[in-house]
Order: structure tokens, then sequence, then C-alpha cells
């Protein structure tokens, strides 16, 4: 029976509506005009614009330093977490609890961190950032490699043991392996979390430091700009690239269990 070709209209409209105001921005950023809603001709003016404000750099170095930090916590954290609930603990309430990070609202988790800090006497900074996002991306990153360890075979982490390897060896030698490919996807989803994050950094990071998503958030204030335009577009080519190289990880990491 061939389906009807209507069926594919409301598909197609709905990548239209998430991907046209993409494109237009994109477009827009290489505008050799003042105005952002206006095509006047192609330059790659506002590129270098952004290259020399210092703003922005520290901006984006300060982001890039809290995403790295944060994804090596809570791939790690997160990674454990999952382990234990899987393999050592069979509780629905403790599952439910590891995922409240991820169904809070921002404001609340960001309120509560930042009372949280205050009542532990930590001065607000980068790394105050860092232990925040953390803790919001390790919910995400546990859901992921528990769908994974899902799928693992468990008989051979028993056949490791059986055979007289130890936790750490089996854990090591045997699990990892082949949790690799969820660890990398839910790497890369803090990592993109992180990257635009907003409300939670703007909590808790103080006034002597800005990430970017904070630095673009008081630039728009006074109106977009086809800066504002190019630094979005690097931003997405960042977590495009970001993506494409997760997706090349897993495929390794799958073809490498497999054999």
């Amino acid at each position: 029976m061939r389906r009807s070709r209507l069926l594919y209209v409301p598909f197609w409209a709905t990548y239209v509506f998430l991907y046209a105001p993409i494109v237009v921005l994109v477009v827009m950023s290489f505008n050799s005009g003042e105005s952002a809603y206006t095509y006047e001709g192609f330059s790659l003016k506002w590129y270098a614009d952004l290259a020399a404000d210092e703003r922005i750099m520290d901006g984006l170095i300060n982001t890039l330093i809290v995403a790295t930090g944060s994804t090596v916590i809570a791939t790690v954290l997160g990674t454990l977490l999952a382990v234990g609930l899987a393999r050592h603990t069979r509780s629905k309430t403790l599952d439910a609890v590891a995922l409240v990070p991820a169904v809070l609202p921002d404001l609340v988790l960001a309120i509560g961190l930042l009372l949280f800090y205050g009542m532990i006497q930590l001065t607000l900074g980068l790394y105050s950032v860092i232990l925040a996002h953390g803790v919001f991306a390790m919910a995400f990153v546990a859901a992921v490699v528990r769908t994974r360890l899902s799928g693992a075979d468990a008989s051979l982490e028993e056949a490791s043991r059986d055979l007289g390897a130890g936790p750490v060896t089996t854990f090591r030698k045997v699990t990892l392996p082949q949790l690799a490919p969820g660890i990398v996807a839910g790497a890369l989803l803090a990592f993109t979390l992180s990257l635009d994050e907003f409300v939670i950094a703007f909590f808790t990071i103080g006034n002597s430091e800005q990430t970017l998503p904070i630095v673009i958030y008081s630039m728009i204030r006074f109106g977009v700009t086809p800066k504002i335009n190019a630094l979005a577009a690097v931003l997405l080519l960042v977590s495009f690239t970001a993506v494409i190289v997760g997706q090349r990880m897993t495929k390794i990491g799958e073809s490498r269990a497999q054999d």
C-alpha cells in the first residue's frame, strides 16, 4: 500500500519550522550592513570583530573551561551512578531521585545551589559553576549510560568474576568497553548542555567573571546586531562538530564492542 504524500507535509513543515530560523541567523551573520534584519551584502567583518572583542573571547574561554570541567565531573559520576543503580541497587525510588536534577526547573536548581553555596560559605566563581553544571548534567549522563547498560551482556561480567577477576578489573576490562558508546554520548550531551546554559551560571558565577551566554544576554538587551548572529553561528558550528565527532566515536565503540 502506497503512502499518501500528504503524510510528509507535517514532517517537512516541522523541519522547516525548526531549522529556518537557524538558516536565517547564519545568513545574516555574513551581512555587510549594520542591521540584523536587512541583508545588504556578503561580508566577514563581524567574525573579525568577534576575534577582536576581548569580552567575548574571555566569555568563550570561561565557557569552554566550565563545559570541559563539568563534563568530566558529570561523565565520571554519572557513569558510576548508572552502574550502581543498574547492577547493585534495585530501587525505583533511587532511580527517580537520580533524575531529579534533570527534571527540576533550572531556576529552582539555581536558587537551591546558590543557597547551598552560601550555607557552606563557598566563594562564587568559575569553579562553583563547574560544580553546578556537573550536578545538573550528571543526571543526563546517568540516564544515557543506564540505557546503554540495559543492552549490555551481564553474563560477561559474571564470567569475568568467575574467572577470578576483581570488581575493579571487571569494570575496567568488561563493563567499561561495553558502555563506551553510551559514555561518549552522555559526555557529548553534558558538554553541549553546559555550553549554552544560562540560568544556573547566572546565579552561581558571581560578579568577577562571565560565561558566554551571560555575555550574550548583556549584549542583546541593547538590540540584536550582526555580531551576535556571527557569535551564534560559531556556537552552532562548535555544537554540530561535537555531535559529528560524538556520533563517529560512538560508531567506532559499537563496532569494537561487536568485534
